[in-house]
C-alpha cells in the first residue's frame, strides 16, 4: 500500500476522495450522499463495515466495479448501495434470480463449437463459490483462512475418476512448482492492485492453494478472490465435455462433503464481487478472430450477443495477438443452462461474422451456423 492510501483513514476520507474524483466505476455511479450517510455506521455479524466494502474502489479510481462484499451478510446490510450497483452492472430492473438449473447433462446437445479447429484453441467454464457462514477477505482472520482451507481439502478428497487430483498449499509450494504453474497460467498470483487494496492478499499465502487433476482439465482455486473457484477446461472447442465435468464436480462437493455453498434467495450464489453473483458462471473460449476484432463495431457486436472480451490471461490483462477470451456477460437472472446456451449462440454469431469478413471460407469448413441449443 502506498503512502497516499495510508493517509486515508476513515470511511469519510475514502468517500470524499471518490466523490470528488473523475471515476466511472459502478460504485461512483450509484453512491449518493444520502446512501453514504445511511450506511456508513452499519456493521455486519462479522463486523464488516462500509469502508471494508468500498476501500478498493476509493483507492483505485480506475476500478470497474469499485465495491466488494466484506462478507455474505454485507449484501443485505449494505443493500442500499449493493442493489443499485447490481442492477446497474447486470442490467436488470429488479434483483432476482431463479433456482439453479444445470440442465440434463446426459442430453445437452451442445456439439462442437468449432469442429474445423480454425478459430477456437481452448474452452473453459468456471464458477465461484463461498462457504456458507464464513467471512470474505476484509473481515477474515487467520483462523478463518486456515479453517476454510481445511474444509476445502476435505471436499477435494471426495473427487474420484477424472476429477481426482492433488492439492498444493501455496504456503508449502516449492519455487520450482510455482514457476511451473505460473508459466502454464494455472496459478493465481499476488499481483492485482485492485484485489490487493480490497484485502484479498491479506496474510498471504496462508490458507491459499490450488488443486488439479493429472490432465489439468479440472482445477480448484482455494481462497484466491473467492473461497472456491471451480474451473473445467481443455484444448479445443468441446464445450459439452467441459461443462459436464464442472457440473459433476459441483455435485460431488455438495453430496460428498460438509461444504455448504452460500446462497441468497434474490442473488443466487454469493461471491466476493457483485459482478459475479447468481450463477457465477463464466463460459469462455480463446478464439482467433483478427477480422472481426479489427472492426470498429467489434465491442458493439459482442454487446448485442451478451458477450464480453478479456485478455487471454484474465481480467485486467492485455490481448495476445489476435486471440481473445470471449465469454458470456450475463450471470444473474438466468439459469446456468440458459446462460451457456446464450453463450453458444453468441460464439456461433462471432464465428459466422469472422467467416463473412474473411471471405475465403465456406460453411463446409465446419463452423456451426445453426444449432439446436438456441431455445
Amino acid at each position: 500500500m502506498d503512502l497516499f492510501s495510508m493517509s486515508l483513514k476513515s470511511v469519510e476520507d475514502h468517500w470524499n476522495r471518490l466523490k470528488n474524483a473523475s471515476s466511472t466505476s459502478f460504485l461512483k455511479r450509484n453512491m449518493t450522499e444520502l446512501i453514504f450517510k445511511e450506511l456508513k455506521d452499519k456493521r455486519t455479524f462479522f463486523n464488516g463495515t462500509l469502508l471494508d466494502c468500498i476501500k478498493g474502489g476509493c483507492v483505485n479510481l480506475d476500478s470497474g466495479c469499485g465495491i466488494y462484499a466484506s462478507d455474505p451478510e454485507a449484501y443485505d446490510v449494505f443493500s442500499g448501495i449493493f442493489f443499485p450497483v447490481i442492477k446497474d452492472y447486470h442490467k436488470v430492473g429488479t434483483v432476482s434470480h431463479p433456482n439453479p438449473d444445470f440442465g440434463d447433462i446426459d442430453n445437452l446437445g451442445f456439439g462442437d463449437l468449432d469442429p474445423s479447429g480454425r478459430y477456437i484453441s481452448s474452452t473453459r467454464v468456471r464458477v465461484g463459490r463461498s462457504q456458507a457462514g464464513f467471512p470474505f477477505h476484509p473481515t477474515a482472520k487467520l483462523h478463518d483462512r486456515v479453517e476454510l482451507e481445511s474444509r476445502a481439502m476435505e471436499a477435494l478428497q471426495a473427487f474420484s475418476g477424472e476429477l481426482e487430483g492433488t492439492y498444493y498449499p501455496l504456503s508449502e509450494m516449492s519455487s520450482t512448482k510455482q514457476k511451473e504453474l505460473t508459466e502454464e497460467h494455472y496459478l493465481f498470483l499476488q499481483e492485482n492492485r485492485f484485489l490487493g487494496d480490497a484485502h484479498v492478499y491479506d496474510e498471504w499465502p496462508v490458507g491459499r492453494g490450488i488443486f488439479y487433476n493429472p490432465d489439468k482439465t479440472f482445477l480448484v482455486w482455494v481462497n484466491e478472490e473467492d473461497h472456491f473457484r471451480f474451473i473445467s477446461m481443455q484444448q479445443g472447442s468441446d464445450l459439452e465435455a467441459v461443462y459436464k465435468r464442472l457440473v459433476l464436480a459441483l455435485r460431488s462437493v455438495e453430496e460428498k462433503s460438509s461444504v455448504k455453498f452460500a446462497h441468497h434467495p434474490q442473488l443466487g450464489y454469493l461471491t466476493y464481487c457483485p459482478s459475479n453473483l447468481g450463477t457465477t458462471l463464466r463460459a469462455s473460449v480463446h478464439i482467433n478472430i483478427p477480422c472481426l476484432a479489427s472492426q470498429p463495431y467489434f465491442h458493439e457486436f459482442l454487446e448485442k450477443h451478451h458477450l464480453q472480451v478479456r485478455g487471454v490471461n484474465g481480467v485486467h490483462t492485455e490481448m495476445v495477438g489476435d486471440v481473445y477470451d470471449i465469454s458470456n456477460k450475463r450471470r444473474l437472472g438466468m439459469t446456468e443452462i440458459q446462460i451457456v446456451r446464450e453463450m453458444i449462440v453468441g460464439v456461433q454469431a462471432v464465428l459466422a461474422e469472422e467467416q463473412r469478413l474473411d471471405g475465403s471460407l465456406t460453411k463446409s469448413d465446419g463452423v456451426q451456423f445453426e444449432g439446436n441449443i438456441a431455445a
